[in-house]
């Protein structure tokens, strides 16, 4: 251990992996109460000085806790009671963890909201959830949403009111930390929205935990290893990390802003060896010239949520070193650690949703690692039962497509106020993660398509993910990133396959006919349908992403409706 280090020692971590009360509710207490390294910082934010270096602020256990408590004292003296929910619309970065910390030591549900959420869209989910305040870093726009009249939550601030509170001003309660049982709800993460108001997922204290513990031992945490995390903090994946970070003691700079240009000199001047987010920095960091000196002590890249694409992987991995004993990641079946100092990271491509808890499905790539598309490998230890299922809940043969759906305790409790809603992802005593896949008889999934994405045409069922790998990997000379939609055929008998493509800067092709035969001419060679016709992102406005950076495939279904029946794109 370095001096100021401040990883937790190996029998503190062995020791939170067997504590039955720790839980998403109440872990930096855990924290506080047992590793001894309280005055090290720990959690670092960022900002640009007078000249735009970036400078950097690391926050401590102890100074963590002190800035809980002040929160804390401001939402306990306007009212803010146990079992309340409270929405943070505000900015990514360090204040929702500040935030999420303070509520939760209340017994309070924070209700997470991406600050890049529209406010008319954020209004609806507010008032589904039914919160009694709303802490936003600009209240009037949230505010300007409620006629005279209307009821309104009993508080709407600014975040800067909360910031500058008093320390010392206030009472906290008899009894603080606050408490958790095991099934109490310990916050609200909403979905991207994109279909109207976004489902509202209940995290709660025992099962946001549980499968958590092995990270303890098998999650890097050497002296010199420092996480990036890219993660949203209003989604589960941050919430996971940060938990696991802290506990650990593992440093982490948390970031706001996702894009290459913000990201680059924050990781040259952190120097992280390790990065978590979700894929749409990672498409960007693997686009153009490899960011080779902010890159250079890089061993593990962590992806969550939607499935990474090879074409991009494969440039990650080519960057870094990774170290002698590298332990096993927590995604593989439990094994020995690496023996030598290898050139080049890994990818750690975990299959994962605020509604199944965690990553429950994991591959990992190397420079040495063979392509296997779509691959996401095994379920994770904490899994009872992973299948593929028909409609009427059968598991079918292997090699056949169908929905994937697990057992396992760490799946939501349910979706807040809707239980119906909760019961239609419910199947046969499985929950359905809204994927459809297929295993092989080794036992390794594979992720095709999300339900609603599947392109129904008069042959049978395409599905994009596969068809998007061939594009970014086999046309990387033409395609930085691409999304595969289905639009109606001219025939009126089904829907065709369509690529809408963000184009790499130097293409040596432009035209989109020429760029459609050669994307088909490599999806002829994959032995995958080919598409009806390729269309050209040529500003970010052809290509919408949502609030997690998410391509938008409901509204380039949309845009495209008519493109191949006469009609022109809207």
């Amino acid at each position: 251990m370095t001096d100021n280090s401040p990883i937790a020692p190996l029998p503190v971590r062995e020791k939170f992996m067997t504590e039955p009360g720790l839980g998403a509710g109440n872990f930096l207490q855990y924290a506080l109460r047992h590793n001894p390294n309280l005055d090290a910082p720990l959690v670092y934010d960022h900002r640009l000085d007078e000249r735009g270096h970036v400078a950097l602020r690391g926050y401590s256990l102890r100074e963590l806790a002190e800035i809980r408590d002040q929160y804390a004292r401001w939402y306990w003296s306007n009212g803010v009671r146990p079992g309340e929910p409270v929405a943070l619309y505000i900015a990514e970065g360090l204040q929702p963890i500040l935030h999420f910390l303070a509520l939760t030591a209340l017994g309070a549900i924070p209700t997470l909201v991406n600050d890049a959420m529209p406010v008319t869209t954020a209004r609806r989910y507010l008032d589904h959830v039914g919160v009694a305040g709303v802490v936003a870093d600009d209240p009037r726009l949230i505010g300007a949403t409620y006629r005279p009249g209307q009821q309104r939550p009993r508080f709407i601030v600014p975040s800067a009111e909360i910031r500058a509170h008093d320390p010392e001003s206030g009472e906290l309660p008899e009894q603080y930390p606050y408490r958790h049982t095991a099934d109490e709800v310990v916050a609200l993460i909403h979905s991207s929205g994109t279909t109207g108001t976004p489902k509202s997922t209940q995290v709660a204290h025992h099962q946001f935990w549980v499968g958590k513990e092995t990270r303890m031992v098998r999650f890097p945490a050497e002296p010199g290893d420092r996480l990036l995390s890219l993660m949203p903090h209003t989604h589960a994946g941050g919430l996971s990390y940060l938990l696991t970070t802290i506990l650990l003691g593992l440093p982490t700079l948390t970031m706001g802003d996702w894009r290459r240009s913000a990201v680059e000199p924050v990781m040259e001047a952190f120097q992280p060896t390790m990065v978590a987010s979700f894929p749409r920095t990672f498409v960007q960091l693997a686009t153009g010239e490899l960011p080779v000196k902010a890159a250079a002590k890089v061993h593990t890249w962590f992806n969550t949520g939607d499935g990474a694409h090879y074409g991009h992987i494969r440039r990650l991995v080519g960057l870094g070193e990774r170290p002698v004993g590298l332990i096993q990641p927590w995604l593989l079946p439990k094994g020995e650690a690496g023996t030598g100092a290898l050139p080049g990271s890994r990818f750690i491509d975990g299959l994962g949703s605020s509604e199944m808890g965690m990553a429950l499905f994991g591959q990992v790539t190397t420079p040495e690692s063979d392509r296997d598309d779509r691959c996401v490998g095994l379920p994770v230890e904490v899994v009872e039962k992973a299948a593929v299922l028909d409609d009427d809940g059968n598991e079918v043969p292997d090699g056949t497509v169908g929905y994937l759906a697990v057992k396992t305790p760490t799946r939501t409790p349910g979706y807040w106020n809707d239980p119906a809603l909760t019961k239609s992802f419910e199947l046969a005593g499985y929950w359905l993660t809204g994927d459809v896949a297929l295993r092989k008889p080794d036992g390794r999934f594979y992720h095709l398509d999300r339900t609603a994405d599947v392109i129904h045409t008069a042959d049978g069922p395409v599905y994009s993910l596969p068809v998007e790998e061939v594009l970014i990997a086999d046309c990387a000379e033409l395609v930085q990133d691409c999304a595969v939609v289905a639009v109606p055929g001219p025939s009126g008998d089904g829907h065709l396959p369509v690529a809408v493509i963000r184009p790499q800067t130097n293409s040596p092709l432009s035209d989109p006919k020429e760029i459609l035969d050669a994307a088909n001419r490599q999806l002829e060679a994959a032995e995958l349908r080919s598409l009806a016709a390729v269309f050209i992102a040529e500003s970010e406005a052809d290509y919408p992403t949502g609030p997690t950076g998410k391509v938008l495939k409901r509204e380039l279904r949309t845009r495209y409706a008519s493109a191949l029946t006469g009609g022109s794109a809207r």
